[in-house]
């Protein structure tokens, strides 16, 4: 597939336009340059959504306990200032910037205002330790770097002696900062300033400068996890971004002024599709949250419309519920009892998009509006339309709860390389247990190995300065190699099993994919996370992470005493609750497959800790390195 440019701007000729909710964009998804509302460039179609809606609010963010609209005019200016503070501060086209920050309103304008003059906008978790930015820095050879607040600012400070191409560091908050002063550093609206006065001495620089885009001008470094050696820089180019616009809008359409919430790091490709590109798509509200402590009451708050959330999220609200319905009355959990089975009755169905009988709608209808209706509303999932999971497996039975529950939650795949979507389920076709067909213009396949590759216009033109690691990653005919293994069905749903570096070959040389184990205990609310282990062992056994909150009500419930969260997980009662639940998921899988013993990590973690990737998942390989002495223990054991 050719996706270089024709040199085409937004006005000219395009290829045919199909009408999506309001968004129109090419009618052959397998061909390039991708067009949205005739634009081939996410800055040419910003600074055209900017025009078209000016006081209409495009973000809101709270401040002082109030949520504050902010416009997209608002939004156009404090990119434009941003971008041509840049220019004034020596940023050529191609150069990278790099953001290390919280989500804000202000991570939208810094990626908008650096992609339109041609810069690269690269994220940096604010979980990573001074070495990691470091790295990031000059692996990306950022020549600047946006930090939020003092905190941020320390990482770099930290790091500064190993890090030379930087050449203006550029500080969100003055706060704790006011007698600050290094010669690389600046304020936020110093920068405005800088950008405003070019913009008097030169009005139409900003335009000039956005009407320069191409389609293959890379806009985005987005770093890998980490999961297996060092970060790698995959770029993403505006092709990329105009693609997943326009064939995701096709299957998952929005509304204009639907209300949205961003809260997982916008460092990571999916919160970028969703929060930042999409929007400027089709002109949804975006609402960032105050923190990461203040994620569920902000989704109360805002009870958006469509609510996009990784595993954890999910499994996280689906404890809360079991932990609320523990402390309710006889009656309210009888009520919640009989609403689940007729929430689960009617799942059956809709799960599988197959009618739904009168009687059992109407046994639903009566549940939903006594029970299941004001729960919604109270986790703040009464206005979702649409619900999507994605970024790591989930748990099948999950899924079918939450439709149990009135919740349409659907699953996708997508990774980095694959600019954040593949393949996704829709309130249309879904099939539980999958991840849904191909999206429109990406073409899926099984290699002989059983490995997931695809090709599409959704494809990176490859990794940052590593040429070798991006010819790995492509097949010969240009599919890309996932590095998961899958199969499709004949009517072309794809089911993921694992990754093929997960593939546990036991000392009887049996192969056994541990997703599917370890998902099936992550749907117990007493576990967080699981690792199996077992390679050329003779035995599987497994490390869990469990849930602080759930386990800690478990406990004080029983009266069981602890003072730490290492004395809990010791506590003879909470191991026979974990044994329990093992011998319970054991009973579904074949003796081979089976969990012979455990340990639990009695560390709480956080994804500043080497263990978590910042999405909440568990490196395999560095648990089962860290931990080793545990692992040892339960085979010498036996």
């Amino acid at each position: 597939m050719d996706n270089k440019t024709t040199g085409k701007t937004c006005e000219t000729a395009m290829p045919p336009q199909v009408e999506i909710r309001g968004v129109s964009c090419n009618e052959d998804m397998h061909q390039g340059p991708f067009f949205v509302d005739g634009c081939d460039t996410v800055t040419k179609l910003f600074a055209q959504r900017c025009k078209e809606l000016g006081k209409r609010t495009a973000h809101r963010e709270k401040v002082l306990g109030i949520w504050r609209s902010h416009s997209w005019d608002d939004y156009y200016e404090r990119a434009m200032r941003i971008g041509l503070g840049l220019v004034s501060l020596g940023l050529k086209r191609g150069d990278v910037v790099s953001i290390l920050s919280e989500d804000n309103k202000e991570w939208a304008y810094m990626d908008m205002g650096i992609q339109c003059v041609g810069g690269i906008a690269s994220g940096i978790y604010t979980t990573d330790a001074p070495a990691q930015v470091a790295h990031l820095l000059n692996d990306s050879t950022s020549k600047f770097l946006f930090v939020e607040n003092d905190e941020m600012l320390d990482k770099f400070l930290e790091a500064e002696k190993d890090v030379s191409g930087v050449e203006k560091v550029i500080i969100l908050e003055r706060d704790g900062l006011h007698d600050f002063n290094h010669p690389k550093a600046m304020f936020l609206d110093e920068l405005y300033d800088l950008g405003e006065k070019l913009n008097q001495d030169d009005p139409e620089r900003f335009e000039r400068e956005i009407a320069k885009s191409r389609p293959e001008d890379v806009g985005l470094l987005i770093y890998t996890s980490g999961t297996t050696g060092m970060p790698k820089g995959a770029m993403i180019n505006n092709s990329n971004i105009m693609f997943i616009m326009g064939s995701s809008l096709r299957v998952l359409p929005y509304f204009e002024r639907d209300e949205q919430l961003c809260f997982l790091p916008l460092c990571h490709v999916l919160e970028r599709n969703t929060s930042i590109y999409s929007p400027i798509a089709s002109k949804t509200i975006v609402n960032f949250v105050e923190s990461t402590e203040t994620i569920f009451d902000n989704l109360q708050e805002v009870a958006p419309d469509v609510f996009t959330a990784v595993p954890r999220v999910w499994e996280k609200i689906y404890s809360r519920v079991m932990l609320m319905i523990e402390d309710g009355t006889g009656l309210g959990k009888f009520a919640f009892a009989r609403a689940l089975e007729a929430g689960q009755a009617r799942s059956d169905y809709t799960i599988s998009n197959k009618p739904v009988p009168a009687t059992v709608q109407m046994r639903y209808g009566f549940w939903d509006m006594l029970v299941l209706k004001n729960l919604r509303r109270m986790l703040g999932l009464g206005n979702v339309r649409r619900a999507i999971t994605g970024a790591a497996p989930i748990s099948p039975d999950l899924l079918k709860w939450y439709r149990s529950i009135g919740v349409n939650l659907v699953e996708g795949l997508g990774q980095t390389e694959g600019s954040g979507i593949t393949s996704v389920n829709t309130l249309e076709r879904n099939k539980n247990g999958t991840v849904g067909p191909a999206i429109p213009g990406v073409d899926l396949r099984i290699s002989k190995e059983g490995e997931i590759q695809f090709k599409g216009g959704n494809v990176f033109p490859g990794y940052w300065n590593a040429p070798e690691k991006t010819a790995e990653t492509m097949t010969r005919d240009g599919y890309l190699r996932t590095g998961d293994l899958g199969s499709i069905d004949e009517e072309g749903f794809l089911s993921v099993v694992g990754r093929l570096k997960d593939i546990i070959i036991t000392a009887g040389g049996k192969n056994i994919t541990p997703s599917q184990i370890e998902n099936k205990l992550k749907s117990f609310a007493h576990i967080s996370d699981v690792v199996v282990i077992g390679d050329k062992r003779k035995y599987l056994t497994c490390l869990v992470m469990i849930d602080q909150e759930n386990v800690e009500k478990f406990a004080q419930d029983r009266k069981v005493p602890f003072s730490n969260f290492v004395s809990l997980c010791a506590a003879k009662e909470v191991q026979e609750l974990i044994g329990s639940i093992i011998k319970q998921v054991n009973e579904e899988f074949a003796r081979v497959e089976q969990i012979k013993d455990f340990r639990l990590i009695d560390i709480i973690l956080t994804a500043e800790d080497d263990e978590l990737t910042a999405t909440m998942k568990l490196k395999r390989g560095f648990v089962e390195k860290r931990y080793k002495s545990l692992i040892d223990e339960m085979y010498n054991s036996k």
